[in-house]
């Protein structure tokens, strides 16, 4: 009866060395979220404070037109559009670009990656690799003018050019990935693409020399239909795109259930890296950055979870199960 005892026990510790051992070895969970445009400042000060009350790095995709004031509109011209256009606007001021561009550079500076959302915000699906070179170029010279433009180039922080040079991410408008937009990317120096859309989420893989994320399709809602990983996409479901406040609770809630499914999903199991994505908007009266928020409040402080960049996660998932992306 001994020998049985001590065999089992033998064999019980042996198989919870293991076990501990295994999970010792499982990479981090990474939780990537983003936002496109970059527009409201109030907002940048909002994800600002609560990142680093958090410890999460965000990944702003910024689009340019939006540290242009108005009344120099026309120094913009997307392609086959006329000067001076652009889907989502410009700066009313030149002071609330500079708050901007000052938002910028201080999310830079605490460890947010900037990537590019174009200027204009124009869907591209038709675009030629000639349109999206055009396009490319177009932010990085807006961006790297942008202090001077708006009567504020003293103030323009040292480095400021080569931290535009850098930017190495893209996201396209309306996630719209023709093979042009990727030959283009990869001749103006984009390491990563994130406008895909996958069946939920899957490692990144190289596409023309750029290595594509996809947003993920998660499960939503009462009948768990799959829906991109978007504040937009959640807004259009449960709105028909249409503000509806009184029930914003209830969006949130459904919101907060898709994100926390989703990453229990994953940190359970493969440890793929989850990708959220979301706008400067509060769209249904917030409900879906009080979701994000809620959901990085309760896991990014975790030993075995890291809430980064994309530039992060390329980092991290070098080598992991056979991917390579240290030459990207």
């Amino acid at each position: 009866m001994l020998y049985r005892f001590s065999l089992c026990l033998a064999l019980f510790l042996g198989l919870s060395t293991l076990s501990i051992a295994e999970e010792a070895n499982r990479p981090r969970q990474l939780l990537l979220v983003s936002f496109d445009g970059g527009g409201d400042n109030g907002l940048w000060q909002r994800s600002r404070d609560f990142a680093r009350k958090t410890d999460i790095r965000f990944t702003y995709f910024l689009s340019c037109s939006l540290v242009i004031a108005r009344e120099d509109a026309t120094a913009y011209k997307g392609p086959h559009h006329k000067a001076g256009r652009s889907n989502i606007g410009f700066a009313q001021t030149r002071e609330e670009a500079r708050t901007r561009l000052s938002h910028v550079w201080q999310a830079h500076r605490e460890g947010h990656e900037i990537a590019s959302h174009t200027c204009g915000h124009f869907d591209g699906a038709d675009w030629s690799v000639s349109d999206w070179k055009n396009e490319m170029q177009s932010f990085r010279a807006i961006l790297s003018g942008a202090w001077a433009a708006n009567d504020a180039a003293a103030e323009e922080p040292e480095g400021w050019n080569g931290f535009v040079a850098g930017i190495d991410g893209f996201r396209a408008p309306y996630l719209s990935a023709p093979d042009s937009l990727f030959e283009a990317a990869r001749a103006e120096g984009f390491v990563y693409d994130a406008s895909t859309v996958t069946k939920g989420p899957l490692m990144p893989k190289e596409r023309k020399g750029v290595l594509a994320f996809g947003l993920p399709l998660i499960p939503e809602g009462p009948k768990s239909r799959p829906i991109i990983a978007m504040d937009y996409n959640l807004f259009i479901r449960h709105s028909a795109g249409v503000e509806n406040p009184s029930r914003s609770a209830e969006f949130e809630e459904r919101a907060y259930a898709a994100f926390r499914t989703a990453f229990d999903r994953q940190y359970e199991g493969d440890r793929i890296p989850l990708q959220i994505g979301l706008h400067f908007v509060e769209m249904n009266g917030g409900a879906y950055w009080r979701a994000m928020e809620r959901l990085v409040t309760e896991v990014c402080g975790q030993p075995d979870v890291g809430c980064v960049t994309y530039r992060e996660a390329i980092k991290e998932m070098e080598g992991r199960e056979g991917q390579d992306v240290s030459g990207l």
